[in-house]
């Protein structure tokens, strides 16, 4: 899915063609977070309610191959990452209700194959959701992470 320019305006471009209608080209380049120079204001991290913090932050330890921290550590709460890194922090908040309902929000991480990917998901304790896409630019699988949060793994094609 293209990404409009307009919706970038905390994203400093690089390598990245912007088409007449304003829409930076995907799977071309990478982009990094800049702080807005009017509100210093840059993204440091993502929290996610869970009931098991210490269980979905294994998780998402083992699948991203980052590191557990103790910048969050304290009871009911579990970190993956830190604010200080170039990838955002993953926070993990105990909350005493289960998800219920679709999350409006969810992670895509890019994976070399999706099927293997899948399969090492579904070792973590991890599911498929049972939806994949396949597109121009790759193919996409909606997964979801030991407590039912969606996630989808995105295999890009070479261009």
């Amino acid at each position: 899915m293209p990404i409009r320019a307009a919706e970038c305006a905390n994203r400093q471009q690089i390598d990245h063609p912007i088409d007449g209608d304003g829409v930076l080209s995907p799977g071309v380049g990478h982009h990094r977070l800049v702080s807005d120079e009017r509100t210093n204001a840059s993204w440091t991290g993502v929290t996610i309610d869970c009931v098991d913090p210490a269980r979905l932050a294994r998780f998402w330890s083992d699948l991203l191959g980052r590191p557990r921290t103790a910048e969050m550590d304290a009871p009911g709460w579990a970190s993956v990452g830190s604010r200080h890194d170039t990838a955002p922090r993953l926070t993990f908040q105990a909350v005493p209700e289960a998800r219920a309902g679709k999350v409006r929000i969810h992670l895509d991480v890019s994976v070399g194959d999706v099927e293997e990917a899948r399969r090492r998901i579904e070792a973590l304790g991890g599911s498929w959701a049972g939806v994949r896409h396949d597109y121009d630019e790759g193919s996409v699988l909606t997964m979801c992470d030991p407590e039912g949060n969606e996630f989808c793994i995105v295999s890009y094609a070479e261009r």
